[in-house]
C-alpha cells in the first residue's frame, strides 16, 4: 500500500490520539494535498515546523498501528468478508432451493453492511 494512502487511513483511525495541530497538518498534507509552504502560511509557522509536525505525527501513527493493529485487522476482516461473499455467489449459482437462496441473500446483506 502506498505511504500516502496508509497515512491517510491511519489518520482516520488514530487521529484522536494526536494533537490538534498534528491532525491539522497531516490532514492538509495527505488529504488536502497542500505543500509545506501552503501549510506553513495557513498556520503562521515555518516550513521546518510543518515538516517536524508531519514526521512526528507519522511516527506516532505508525507506532499506534504497530501496537494496536486496527488497520491490519480491518483489512484482514474485509478480505475474509470478500471471500465469504464470493463463496455465497458460488453456492447461489449451484443451488435451486429457494429457501437456501433467501437465506444466502440475507447473509450477503449482513456481510455487505460490515464492509
Amino acid at each position: 500500500m502506498e505511504k500516502n494512502v496508509k497515512v491517510s487511513i491511519l489518520l482516520q483511525i488514530y487521529g484522536n490520539l494526536l494533537t490538534e495541530n498534528q491532525v491539522s497538518v497531516l490532514d492538509d498534507y495527505y488529504n488536502n494535498d497542500l505543500s509545506l509552504s501552503e501549510i506553513a502560511e495557513n498556520n503562521n509557522i515555518t516550513r521546518q515546523a510543518v515538516r517536524d509536525n508531519i514526521k512526528k505525527g507519522e511516527q506516532k501513527l505508525f507506532e499506534f498501528e504497530e501496537k494496536l493493529g486496527v488497520m491490519k485487522k480491518t483489512m484482514i476482516q474485509e478480505q475474509k468478508i470478500s471471500e465469504i461473499l464470493s463463496k455465497i455467489t458460488t453456492i447461489e449459482a449451484n443451488s435451486s432451493d429457494k429457501k437456501v437462496q433467501h437465506i444466502l441473500e440475507e447473509v450477503r446483506a449482513e456481510l455487505n453492511c460490515l464492509v
